[in-house]
């Protein structure tokens, strides 16, 4: 517990005194920017200091034991809507955006998601990096199908921008989607750029139904017994953006 007081003085003494709380006896940080989470994450590292990234705490909760020796990352104030643009189809929004409420914020302009209209209550990033996904016509759609660029914050501090708002151009698109149901293990979504449609398509997504949500992907790909080629490769990827393991797989109980 040291070591996390120590780290808490770090950051009082770095960032506004409301960047952080306390939430359910949890040191919490809430960035107000990409550049106040990559440097946050690199104290992080500098101090050995582990963190857990959190939007509403739906999927999982961040109280208990297995919590006690971290810092949350919370990204409740990362909750902006950039840009609705109507000459290429796409919504730029920060993750901890509401994602019930995006096809609401768009309505006026005729734009839709079809994934917005799910039950899921939390933020766009929360449900990137636990997977979400939905069956239609009896087959998986996941909402990453529509996500074509981020601003991410890496373990290490780096800011990246993969993906691309251009139609013709597909230059990191798998970047991107590589942190689509990665639990945050890979790093810190700070925005969201979804491809849209007319709203004249919502009729033809209404036998969409949403999958439940489970701990799977990334998170379980990680367990050192899962010998599959996946896991082997996303372990590599894991050990690449995060060798100081700041971000580790954290097991409520």
């Amino acid at each position: 517990m040291a070591q996390v007081e120590r780290f808490v003085k770090i950051v009082k003494d770095q960032f506004p005194d409301d960047r952080l709380t306390y939430q359910k006896s949890v040191p919490t940080f809430h960035p107000e920017s990409a550049s106040e989470a990559a440097e946050l994450f690199r104290l992080a590292n500098q101090n050995r200091q582990p963190l857990f990234i959190t939007g509403y705490g739906n999927n999982i909760d961040p109280v208990g034991d297995p919590f006690g020796e971290l810092i949350c990352v919370r990204t409740d104030r990362l909750n902006r809507l950039h840009e609705i643009n109507l000459t290429d189809y796409y919504v730029e929004v920060g993750s901890g955006y509401p994602l019930r409420e995006l096809n609401l914020a768009m309505q006026e302009q005729g734009l839709y998601l079809p994934h917005s209209s799910l039950p899921y209550v939390g933020s766009v990033g929360g449900a990137l990096a636990v997977g979400l996904s939905s069956e239609y016509h009896q087959v998986d759609f996941p909402l990453k199908k529509y996500f074509i660029r981020t601003e991410i914050v890496t373990p290490t501090g780096e800011i990246i921008t993969p993906g691309s708002v251009c139609f013709k151009s597909v230059s990191g698109y798998d970047v991107a989607r590589l942190f689509a149901g990665s639990w945050g293990l890979l790093g810190l979504i700070v925005s969201a750029t979804f491809r849209v449609m007319p709203n004249s398509a919502e009729a033809e997504y209404l036998p969409m139904k949403q999958k439940a949500v489970a701990r799977t992907g990334l998170a379980e790909a990680l367990s050192e017994t899962n010998e599959s080629t996946d896991a082997v490769y996303s372990r590599k990827i894991k050990a690449k953006l995060d060798p100081e393991s700041v971000l580790p797989l954290v097991t409520p109980r």
